[in-house]
C-alpha cells in the first residue's frame, strides 16, 4: 500500500474543489485546473479533503493511486502558489532575450532559436544568462523548460549549453598529450 496515496489532500481556504466521476476540479486564485484519475483508483471529496483509495485490490490500482494523490496535490499547490523552473545559460556568447510572445536564444548555432511562448506560461528572462518559467501546471511548466532545455543540452567538457539552476553537471577532462 501507498504511504503517500493514504494521506488526504487538504483543501485551503481560498480554493474551492469538486469530484465530478474520476474528474478532480480546482479553482483557485491562480486560475483552475482538472485531472481524470486513472479507472482503478476511486477518488471522494469529504470533510474539506480530496480522498484517494484503490478501488480494487490489484497491483496495478494499489501502484496508480499514490500517483493520483501526488497529482492532486499538484492542482492545489498549482491554484495556490503556482510552479517555477529555472534555467541558466552557460557559454561564451549564450544569451536569451524576450520579443513579445516569443523567447529568442543565442545558442551557438548559424541562426537564433526562436521559441513561442503557449499559452498558460510565463516567461521571464531577468538577466540574459537566467530564463525563469512559471504556470500554474507542473507538467507543462517542466515540458516548456525541457524543451527549451533540449536546443542545446549541457556538455560534460565545459558545461556549455542550457541547464536547470539546480543540475550538478559531471564534468569529465580533456584529451591529454
Amino acid at each position: 500500500m501507498s504511504r503517500v496515496g493514504k494521506k488526504p489532500v487538504v483543501v485551503p481556504s481560498g480554493v474551492t474543489a469538486a469530484v465530478e466521476g474520476q474528474t478532480v476540479k480546482m479553482k483557485g486564485p491562480k486560475g483552475q485546473l482538472q485531472f481524470v484519475v486513472h479507472d482503478d483508483v476511486e477518488v471522494k471529496f469529504e470533510d474539506g479533503a480530496v480522498k484517494v483509495a484503490p478501488r480494487f485490490e490489484t497491483k496495478r490500482a494499489r501502484s496508480l493511486y499514490g500517483t493520483a494523490r501526488a497529482q492532486v496535490a499538484n492542482l492545489v499547490e498549482g491554484v495556490t502558489k503556482g510552479f517555477e523552473k529555472k534555467l541558466e545559460i552557460t557559454g561564451v556568447g549564450y544569451r536569451a532575450a524576450l520579443q513579445g510572445k516569443n523567447l529568442q536564444l543565442a545558442l551557438g548555432y548559424s541562426h537564433d532559436v526562436v521559441y513561442a511562448i503557449p499559452e498558460g506560461i510565463a516567461i521571464t528572462v531577468p538577466k540574459p544568462t537566467e530564463i525563469v518559467i512559471a504556470g500554474n501546471d507542473s507538467q507543462r511548466v517542466g515540458q516548456v523548460a525541457a524543451e527549451i532545455r533540449g536546443y542545446r543540452p549541457p556538455e560534460p567538457y565545459k558545461g556549455k549549453g542550457v541547464r536547470y539552476a539546480d543540475e550538478f553537471i559531471f564534468r569529465k577532462e580533456g584529451k591529454k598529450k
